[in-house]
This record gives structure tokens, C-alpha cells and sequence, in this order.
């Protein structure tokens, strides 16, 4: 009993495991769930097709009974009157008898004949209806196929978009980048640095005082110049 048991679990597990399998193969290829939908489907319709085959092959072996049971009905009815109206009793009794067998065969298969057909009717109904389905399930694999095409088509495309940033290419041109402006604020730096210098400050310093003593100089210069060039005009 245990064993049993065990190996219904192991054949429960091995199920799952292929279940599992199947849907996920599914997932990644889509059209082989539609195929197999579709397959179910055409599987069932054959079988509708041979059950619904023999449901109006009833039917008509019905109706060709309630047809035959009509005729014969009239046949023996016409004998009858024809019996009452030469008075031949005798052969009348067997005809009623036989009329009246007649009408009851005549009333269940007309009873069988109108249940056959009702029984036609709604197995091409399911007939048309599966049908409908089948048709219905290829134009909706076509169209979610084209639509997952296109799905994995911007996948790629975005994916794609999105590892332009990640590129060595790119990368290395980020460090360029860094290093230039880190050149250049380093640049910054020293000049303000050394503008800031002590030394640098007190260089400047005397040479500002230079351009000024110069200066003084110069207007010293032209004012003796043109004091010494008034005085021959007072002599005069």
C-alpha cells in the first residue's frame, strides 16, 4: 500500500514538473498554445461532425418511416371504404385493425421524427458554433502574434536604448570629460593661489610703487622744463 501510494506521488510530482514545462514553453513560444487550442478544437468538431452525422441519419430513416406508415395508412383507408361500401365485414374488421396499428405507429414515429429533428438543429448548432470558435481562435493567434512581435521588437529597441549608457565609449568619454574640467579647476586654483601669495602681493606692490615714483618724476621733469622756458620771457 505504501508503495502504491508513493509511486501515485511521484507520478503526481512528475505531472507537476512537466506542467510547469509545458506552460512555460507556452509562455515563450505563444503559438504553440494557440496550435494546440485550436487542434483541441478542430478534435472536437470532427467528432461533432460523426455524432451529428448519425443524429440526422436517424432523422431521415424517421422520417422515411413516418412517410411509409402515411402511405400505407392511405392505402388502408381507401380498402376500408371500399370494404363498407361493397359490405364485406369481414375484410373491413382486418383493415380497421390494421388502420388502427397503422395510426398508432404513425403518431410515435411522428413523435420520434419531431425529437430527431429538434436533435439535428442543436447539433448544428454546437457544429456551427465550434466552428465560429475555430475561426475566431485563428484570427485572435494572428493578431495577438503580430502584437507580440511587435512588443519584443521595442523590447529590443529599449534595451538596446538603454545599453548606449554603458558603453566602454561612452564611459571613457565621461572620464575625458571629468578629467578636463578637473584640469581646468586645478588651473583655477594655482592662479588664485598665487595671486593670493604674500610675495606675489609685495611684487606687485613695489612695482605699482615704481610706476608712481616715475610718475612724479616725469611731472617733476616737465615742471622744471616749463619753468626754464618762461624765464628768458621775463628778461625780455
Amino acid at each position: 500500500m505504501a508503495d502504491i501510494n508513493l509511486f501515485s506521488r511521484l507520478n503526481n510530482l512528475l505531472k507537476g514538473f512537466i506542467s510547469l514545462f509545458i506552460a512555460d514553453v507556452e509562455k515563450n513560444h505563444p503559438e504553440i498554445a494557440y496550435e494546440n487550442a485550436i487542434q483541441s478544437l478542430t478534435e472536437r468538431f470532427i467528432k461533432l461532425q460523426r455524432a451529428s452525422a448519425a443524429i440526422i441519419a436517424r432523422r431521415e430513416d424517421i422520417n422515411g418511416r413516418v412517410a411509409k406508415y402515411s402511405k400505407e395508412l392511405a392505402a388502408v383507408t381507401q380498402q376500408l371504404e371500399a370494404a363498407l361500401q361493397t359490405q364485406q365485414d369481414d375484410l373491413a374488421v382486418v383493415l380497421l385493425q390494421k388502420k388502427n396499428a397503422l395510426e398508432a405507429a404513425l403518431q410515435e414515429a411522428s413523435g420520434e421524427a419531431t425529437q430527431a429533428h429538434t436533435e439535428a438543429e442543436s447539433a448544428k448548432s454546437s457544429l456551427m458554433s465550434v466552428k465560429a470558435e475555430i475561426g475566431k481562435l485563428k484570427a485572435e493567434k494572428d493578431h495577438m502574434l503580430a502584437k507580440m512581435q511587435s512588443a519584443q521588437a521595442r523590447l529590443r529597441i529599449n534595451q538596446q536604448l538603454d545599453g548606449l549608457s554603458v558603453d566602454a565609449e561612452v564611459q571613457a568619454l565621461d572620464r575625458v570629460r571629468e578629467h578636463i574640467k578637473t584640469t581646468i579647476a586645478q588651473a583655477n586654483l594655482s592662479t588664485e593661489l598665487r595671486e593670493s601669495d604674500l610675495d606675489v602681493r609685495l611684487a606687485k606692490l613695489s612695482q605699482d610703487s615704481g610706476s608712481i615714483t616715475a610718475r612724479a618724476q616725469l611731472e617733476q621733469m616737465k615742471a622744471q622744463r616749463a619753468a626754464a622756458a618762461a624765464q628768458p620771457t621775463k628778461q625780455m
